[in-house]
């Protein structure tokens, strides 16, 4: 998404020259969401975005791997050759983090590609007994879709609660419900010791039969590549680019699932692996690298600093997540989360800073809002689900 919105958006935005959109994957350019729902579900074949790149004046080179970088020269080295560069911007994602001892293993299986989901929709489709390693975003769609198709699903997590990292144990451990009600059963506070031919082995000794075993238990930025080339990389691996989602190399960006950026409204440095910041940064990197055919004067710099927003679709339920919080932010909760709908705001300084909302989009739509605008918000009326939240905003 990150690569081909950055292709489309520097051809809205003016840019003259060619564009070479390279990718690993043999497959045309498609969309990740469709892969853990539709896809999977043998209800669509592929999820190709619909781009006419011949109209845009774009080269799609397909199945071809970057394996280095040599900026001073301007060189992207592939397995195919080198590739001469004026202006580079790296958006090659994410990948999925694999269980160590894992590998090789028959019958375990990753969420993150095409393959993976083509792979997985025999699994569904046999009915098969599934092991879900991981409680976390992919590993609750997995199961959403696993259980519709009929598999006898076991969930593993080594947190205490659903979620783990990403929201509070005393938030998630309310969404514990809904594996159960699907037909899963849900293991928490349990880490998997090893993965052996047809089952998983629990750090307790307990071992769970298994047809197939699917991990989700992460990813991490896909810039292994980049060893040796001198940009630079932060702990978590992403590429440590600027407000401008520039790179440490001249003439180079980076953008989507593999780059970090500083965010002036949270005071800290971001790694955002959803969709919408795929989205989003492209028109960021298009504008800054359209700026220097434009003459001096005549363009300013585009400052990327957005409202993160993720949305996931599992047991039934639409949860939507926007902003970001931090242990110190005040905790507000609206609703019952025992009930069908309910949200959770983050404050800080008594101003919004991230909302989670299961179906209640109103409340996603106007918090976010809220949080870009940097309001004041009364915390009383935040914590009452009858006064939407655009009336939270004091009046004088």
């Amino acid at each position: 998404m990150a690569g081909v919105q950055t292709a489309v958006q520097l051809r809205e935005q003016g840019w003259p020259g060619g564009i070479r959109l390279i990718g690993g994957e043999p497959h045309q350019p498609y969309d990740r969401p469709p892969l853990s729902k539709a896809v999977l579900l043998g209800k669509a074949d592929d999820a190709a975005l619909d781009v006419d790149f011949g109209a845009l004046g774009i080269d799609v080179e397909l199945g071809r791997q970057a394996t280095a970088l040599r900026p001073g020269e301007r060189l992207v080295e592939t397995d195919a050759g080198s590739v001469a560069y004026d202006q580079l911007v790296i958006a090659t994602g994410a990948e999925a983090v694999a269980l160590p001892g894992a590998e090789g293993v028959p019958g375990v299986h990753l969420l993150r590609t095409l393959d993976d989901a083509a792979r997985l929709r025999a699994v569904l489709a046999a009915r098969s007994e599934v092991v879900v390693v991981g409680a976390g975003w992919i590993g609750a769609e997995f199961t959403t879709a696993a259980r519709e198709a009929g598999c006898d699903v076991t969930v593993v997590e080594a947190g205490v609660a659903p979620l783990p990292g990403a929201l509070p144990a005393e938030i998630t451990e309310h969404m514990r419900p809904w594996y159960e009600e699907s037909g899963a059963r849900l293991r928490t506070g349990t880490a998997v010791r090893s993965v052996e031919r047809g089952g998983v082995r629990l750090q307790d000794g307990t071992r769970l039969r298994a047809d197939a075993v699917v991990v989700g238990v992460g990813s991490r930025p896909a810039t292994g590549w980049l060893a040796g080339s001198g940009i630079g990389l932060g702990e978590d691996g992403g590429v440590l680019a600027d407000e401008m989602l520039r790179a440490s190399a001249p003439n180079v960006y980076a953008v989507g699932d593999c780059a970090s950026f500083p965010s002036a409204r949270y005071g800290e440095r971001l790694l955002v692996h959803h969709w919408d910041n795929a989205l989003q940064g492209p028109r960021v990197v298009a504008a800054n690298i359209t700026a220097g055919t434009l003459p001096d004067g005549e363009a300013e710099a585009a400052l990327y600093d957005p409202v993160p927003y993720f949305w996931s679709e599992q047991f039934g339920r639409f949860v939507q997540y926007a902003g970001h919080h931090t242990a110190q932010d005040e905790l507000v909760r609206r609703g019952d989360p025992d009930q069908a709908a309910w949200s959770v705001c983050w404050l800080r300084d008594g101003t919004l800073n991230a909302l989670l909302a299961v179906g209640r989009p109103r409340d996603l739509a106007q918090g976010r809002r809220l949080i870009a605008g940097r309001a004041p918000v009364d915390a009383e009326r935040v914590a009452d689900a009858a006064v939407p939240l655009k009336k939270a905003v004091p009046t004088s």
